[in-house]
């Protein structure tokens, strides 16, 4: 009869909780202080990756109740990271669009954020990372940000 303890045999969950809690605290460190949170990045890297998007349809896409999406564009807009506009087509909705300010605040973000990545993951070699990185993808059901399906780009290590 098998013991108890091995039916933790490749447990990933335990170890995708370490390595996330410990990524976390990296990386809102290396945001600090006053840096973006999460929720900011994602909003920022949704608008960079899919453009101008009305309120409504970004706080869909974020799955947030439309109150906090207004105070989430607020805290960005403030810092100038987002501009807000009517719509032309329909004078009741806003469009969002990320601001050159936004733009280069995402960019320096990432970098940060790669740095806490190449700490977090010294272990894996590039091609573990980019199979980590797929295999990831696949497991939330989601296209990687940077690739379309099936893309093999040398100039992005990965795709």
């Amino acid at each position: 009869m098998a013991k108890a303890s091995r039916r933790l045999d490749y447990q990933s969950l335990p170890l995708l909780d370490h390595l996330a809690r410990v990524g976390r605290r990296a990386a809102e460190a290396s945001m600090s202080p006053g840096g973006l949170r999460p929720r900011h990045l994602h909003a920022l890297g949704l608008l960079s990756e899919r453009g101008p998007l009305s309120q409504h349809g970004l706080g869909e896409v974020l799955s947030l109740d439309p109150s906090n999406v207004v105070g989430l564009l607020n805290e960005l807009e403030e810092r100038g990271l987002i501009t807000r506009r009517r719509d032309p087509a329909d004078r009741r909705r806003h469009i969002v669009e990320l601001s050159t300010a936004g733009e280069e605040a995402l960019g320096l973000a990432y970098v940060r954020l790669g740095l806490v990545e190449d700490d977090l993951l010294v272990a894996l070699s590039a091609e573990e990372r980019a199979t980590l990185y797929h295999l990831l993808v696949r497991a939330v059901g989601a296209e990687s940000p940077q690739c379309s399906a099936g893309d093999e780009e040398p100039s992005n290590p990965t795709c």
